[in-house]
């Protein structure tokens, strides 16, 4: 029995400041047990985010993290820019959610590496 029959891959660990292929890395394995926060505007969302993300604006972040997440789950949360993505972290920290990554790059890295995005499209009537 070789060593390697030991082996047990695993993914990488969720650091508190991740590219997006690491990201993508944890998605492409299947890991079920994250979370991805895209804090920009809801318009800004609804034109472009990340496969799988949740819009919550910043500005209701801390009011509707609890209604959606467990305290332990892995949250990444990427905004409009890296200030804004550290302090939608700061403030998902400081309400008690300590398994936090900060998306370095957001979409705009996301999608300069062709990862899939969604847009949800506006209904006219």
């Amino acid at each position: 029995m070789s060593i390697l029959s030991n082996f047990i891959p695993t993914p990488e660990p969720m650091k508190p400041q991740s590219r997006v292929q690491d990201l993508k890395s944890r998605l492409d394995w299947g890991e079920p047990a994250l979370t991805i926060i895209d804090v920009r505007s809801l318009e800004a969302f609804n034109a472009c985010h990340i496969l799988g993300a949740i819009g919550i604006p910043m500005d209701r972040l801390v009011e509707r993290v609890p209604e959606t997440l467990e305290p332990a789950r892995d949250i990444y949360v990427y905004g409009e820019t890296d200030e804004e993505t550290a302090q939608a972290a700061a403030k998902l920290r400081e309400a008690g959610y300590l398994r936090i990554a900060e998306l370095i790059g957001g979409v705009a890295a996301w999608r300069a590496v062709g990862y899939p995005v969604e847009a949800i499209s506006a209904i006219v009537t």
